[in-house]
């Protein structure tokens, strides 16, 4: 860094022009591959980011000035207007919103879900969500749990019909990287609902997608089975569960009354909200940064995706403000409604598909502004092996700030590019912590650290810097 002694900084060039020569020759020999410029513009990246960044203070105007942002709602407007104006101050090359319909689904007065019948405790309430797309409810009845889909499944209509189906599958504490413990978990809130209707269930209680025991429910989207009746569907709290299904163990019986006023409205007019920096020598060859802009209507959405917007947002800062002339088009995507329809991502994938646009990579944000661990890849399959060692040659650059990479997924938005054949990739930060706010009251503004949100958006600029550089 610049602040470091010479000897140090010499060493450390020293260093990576070994590694990258001897590690990874076919960096080595191209043309263009000069390692010592690259550990330059890489730490001036850095050193830009954590002292005159832009995406905390964004992050809060976002966070606090405008607040949860669900697709079709007023404040969903206000961030595309704000953004957009955030933008247009970065001097672009160009600016601009790209229409897309959305759901507008909205949860009403407060839900209530409260145990009625119990020897021991009387009545009381359970902390409780209604997912995101469910359908409004008000009904007594019995609760029968369950662990799996399968499980469902082999009780049938005969132990389910007119009860409350109560899922209660905890996320698999001993996966290392939590977002194979949601994916090992979620499906129970995703189909858990129709599934349930399918035996005659009158609603479902789902618990909460998260490791932490609390008393925050987690929303969610759930999808609904046109074939089955659509039934009221709710999430809660890991502690509210820990509860219900001790009392289902001492007192066999329980009742339990769902109270929920949430309604679908008529799609709305939104935007996907774009700006891009030009590319000087292929201008038709696209890298895309993005996150969503839309949150749930809980909290603040400052992890899930407020953080991966401005981070995104001050990639194109930061390469304007290094007076950085990039190879290839340098686009920032703030997509709208990845939560509950994916419509921004289907329909940025759509135009650019019309307009013939080839992106030769995209990179998303949307696992929260924590510490950065790094970046996972995927791809078409007839293209990805050779995209994917042409990024490991890259990585020796990158680990001197602590980042790796692996293959894994990239992110919802921009999954549907995939059928372009360009390389697709998540930000990977720290994950032990996300899912403590994911898709709760929790997720706010001062649960994200500065300067982890700072790192996050470095280590995205200098990915960025690196695919315009060399290509695939």
């Amino acid at each position: 860094m610049k602040n470091f002694p010479f000897f140090h900084s010499a060493l450390r060039f020293l260093a990576l022009t070994l590694i990258v020569f001897f590690t990874h020759p076919s960096l080595a020999n191209a043309q263009t591959a000069n390692p010592d410029a690259d550990a330059l513009f890489l730490d001036k990246i850095y050193d830009h980011a954590l002292t005159d960044s832009r995406c905390y203070t964004w992050l809060e105007h976002l966070s606090l000035g405008i607040g949860h942002r669900i697709s079709g709602s007023n404040a969903a407007a206000q961030a595309v207007d704000w953004t957009r104006s955030v933008l247009d101050t970065l001097g672009l090359d160009s600016v601009w919103l790209q229409p897309c319909m959305v759901p507008h689904w909205v949860r009403g007065k407060a839900e209530q879900v409260q145990v009625v019948k119990s020897r021991r405790y009387g009545s009381f309430n359970l902390p409780a969500l209604a997912l995101g797309g469910s359908v409004a409810g008000n009904l007594k009845a019995e609760v029968v749990e369950v662990k799996s889909l399968d499980e469902l499944d082999q009780l049938g209509s005969e132990k389910l019909r007119g009860k409350i189906v109560f899922f209660n599958r905890p996320m698999e504490p001993t996966h290392i990287r939590t977002f194979e413990a949601y994916r090992w978990a979620v499906d129970q809130r995703v189909g858990g609902a129709s599934r349930a209707a399918k035996y005659g269930a009158v609603a479902v209680l789902v618990r909460s997608m998260g490791l932490r025991l609390d008393d925050f429910p987690h929303t969610g989207s759930l999808r609904y089975d046109s074939a089955y009746a659509l039934i009221p569907a709710a999430a809660i709290s890991t502690n509210a569960a820990e509860r219900l299904s001790a009392l289902l163990r001492e007192e066999g019986r329980v009742t339990v009354s769902v109270r929920m006023n949430c309604q679908t409205l008529p799609d709305v007019l939104s935007y996907n909200v774009i700006g891009e920096i030009r590319g000087a020598e292929r201008p038709e060859d696209v890298i895309v940064i993005g996150g969503h802009l839309d949150s749930w209507d809980v909290g603040h959405g400052a992890h899930d995706d407020g953080a991966g917007c401005t981070q995104s947002m001050d990639v194109l800062r930061m390469l304007k403000s290094t007076a950085y002339r990039p190879r290839h088009t340098i686009r920032c995507v703030l997509f709208m409604n990845e939560e509950n329809g994916l419509r921004g991502g289907k329909k940025y994938a759509e135009e650019a598909k019309r307009k013939n646009e080839f992106h030769l990579a995209a990179i998303e944000s949307d696992a929260g502004g924590f510490t950065p661990r790094g970046f996972s890849f995927d791809g078409d399959e007839s293209v990805f092996a050779a995209f994917y060692e042409k990024i490991t040659s890259l990585e020796p650059l990158l680990k001197p700030y602590g980042l790796h990479f692996s293959k894994g997924g990239s992110g919802a938005d921009i999954g549907p590019l995939r059928a372009m054949k360009g390389l697709l990739c998540g930000y990977a930060p720290d994950s032990q912590r996300y899912f403590d706010y994911h898709h709760t009251a929790d997720d706010t503004f001062d649960k994200v650290n500065k300067r982890e949100l700072e790192l996050g958006a470095a280590s995205m600029a200098a990915l960025v810097y690196l695919l315009d550089k060399y290509g695939l």
